[in-house]
């Protein structure tokens, strides 16, 4: 296994291509995931998920379930996610790359917009990359925190 950090430079074996754009490396999709998303580029975001992506966010989550298809996933989680908290971010900081097999160490921050309490959360993102594009996702959090920060 090899861990990388995503805010430097990555090791050989799971460097960014020359061409990190449209590199098929699974944790170059990953990571254009991640910029995608906050971003806020929805139509990006999409273009790194499989059309038979299944993207799982843990029970307990609010947004808990599996959702399928690139269109799915956003409308499901990342739109639903923009409309209940304000600056919605998952950083993603340190990558461990076994084959197709991603995991992210990372974390979330936001504000709740009922609640206007803070988020700061440690998580743990498990992506499978083939062909170039995300065919599963699965999430790991603290769900307690995070509706701690949704409720009075």
């Amino acid at each position: 296994m090899t861990t990388n950090t995503a805010n430097t430079t990555h090791t050989a074996t799971s460097a960014p291509s020359t061409d990190f754009a449209v590199s098929d490396a699974p944790a170059d999709v990953v990571r254009r995931q991640y910029l995608a998303s906050a971003a806020g580029d929805l139509e990006a975001l999409r273009a790194t998920l499989a059309p038979d992506v299944e993207w799982t966010e843990m029970a307990g989550f609010p947004l808990a379930g599996t959702y399928r298809t690139p269109d799915g996933v956003t409308s499901h989680v990342m739109e639903q996610l923009a409309q209940d908290w304000d600056g919605w971010t998952a950083h993603d900081d340190t990558y461990v790359v076994d084959g197709e097999n991603v995991v992210v160490l990372a974390r979330y921050t936001a504000a709740n917009k009922a609640t206007g309490k803070q988020l700061a959360v440690r998580v743990a993102h498990h992506f499978v990359v083939r062909g170039g594009r995300i065919v599963r996702f699965e999430q790991f959090v603290d769900t307690a925190l995070v509706r701690d920060a949704m409720t009075n």
